[in-house]
């Protein structure tokens, strides 16, 4: 075994002996999601002392814009006390900036938050202790009542499958061995999935994620049942039905740098891009119409960014208004490669609620 191996590779190791070489989503739920050894079991990794940095790290004024948006939705769900969910909370940053807004706008709801790290959830508790958050594993153990739900950065980090255009079809990648078993080596399935037909060139990656999809056909069945909404926020793209998007976007990141994804498996974030269009494609199946995608660019602004960072100015000194400057420039960057238009913000939503603010007009499910 290599010298600098992890403990999580000694594990990967001795599975892949004994089975085979594993999918890209099995690699990618030990990776993450380990009990003992996965990278968010172990650590707390948002911030600069961290790996990366988040939207609701670089500015109070993300959390306080979705706080917003989330006050003006809450009174119209039904019932008493709707349920305000967060997926993925980090370290609560986004949730403690919303709750000032929800606070100064008097909603009333109930606070539950996903997060199956002990790491983050011990950094929740603390943070939020005030809204008495409850915490759930998944999905599935939220409450049977309507639901406003905030996904940001979370669909990136669910597993997805991915496989490889050759002359014989869609080969799965396969996570292995290298000969002497000393490191990790992708390599290909040697026989073509039957239920993949899409056209493309030799070589090309096509990314299935199975489990993103499962987690917004399940909420999008509670909403339309319960009723609410869904507003996930992430880098991606916007793929069509008869054209879905293609490339690698596997990623690893440590230390604010991207990392080989195989290279000390457990140490490094591992993401991929968003299909938004296969996002809502999953929702509006389950009955629930959307709004959006639109650039993240384009969403905080039209909530009232640079009103906000305006009002925040007025009390700040020199170099205060001018790191506020540099926050509203870095998240509505309009670079391809800036957070103002590789993110995007799709919402799904029961199909009698109103136009939500900061979106597109809904779009309706099929009949």
């Amino acid at each position: 075994m290599a010298s600098d191996a992890t403990p999580l590779f000694a594990i990967l190791a001795r599975e892949i002996r004994e089975t085979g070489p594993i999918g890209l989503d099995r690699y990618m739920a030990l990776c993450l999601g380990h009990p003992r050894h996965g990278y968010y079991a172990t650590r707390d990794p948002f911030g600069a002392a961290g790996d990366f940095v988040t939207a609701p790290e670089i500015s109070q004024m993300f959390g306080e814009l979705i706080g917003a948006w989330a006050a003006a939705i809450l009174p119209t769900l039904p019932g008493e006390r709707p349920c305000l969910v967060e997926l993925g909370p980090g370290r609560g940053t986004l949730m403690a900036d919303a709750l000032r807004a929800l606070n100064a706008a008097g909603a009333a709801f109930d606070l539950h938050l996903v997060e199956t790290s002990p790491v983050l959830r011990r950094l929740q508790a603390q943070r939020l202790a005030e809204a008495a958050p409850r915490f759930h594993d998944s999905v599935a153990s939220l409450p049977d009542a309507p639901l406003l739900v905030i996904a940001n950065e979370f669909f990136d980090a669910l597993p997805a499958r991915q496989f490889v255009r050759t002359g014989r079809g869609w080969c799965e990648r396969r996570v292995g061995l290298t000969p002497d078993g000393d490191a990790l080596a992708f390599g290909l399935d040697p026989e073509p999935d039957p239920r993949l037909a899409a056209e493309a060139p030799a070589g090309a990656v096509l990314t299935l994620p199975s489990q993103a999809l499962a987690v917004m056909r399940d909420l999008s069945r509670h909403l339309v049942a319960r009723g609410g909404a869904l507003l996930a926020i992430d880098y991606g793209f916007d793929s069509s039905a008869d054209r879905p998007g293609l490339g690698d976007t596997l990623q690893a990141v440590a230390d604010h740098r991207f990392v080989d994804p195989l290279l000390r498996p457990g140490e490094a974030d591992l993401t991929l891009h968003v299909d938004f269009g296969a996002l809502a494609r999953a929702a509006m199946a389950e009955g629930a119409s959307i709004q959006g995608p639109v650039t993240q660019r384009d969403f905080l602004f039209s909530l009232g960014l640079d009103l906000r960072a305006e009002r925040l100015k007025v009390r700040a000194t020199p170099a205060q208004a001018e790191t506020i400057d540099a926050a509203v420039a870095r998240l509505t960057d309009p670079d391809p490669r800036g957070m103002g238009a590789l993110f995007k913000v799709l919402c799904a939503r029961h199909p009698c609620l109103g136009a939500l603010p900061g979106l597109p007009a809904p779009i309706a499910p099929p009949t």
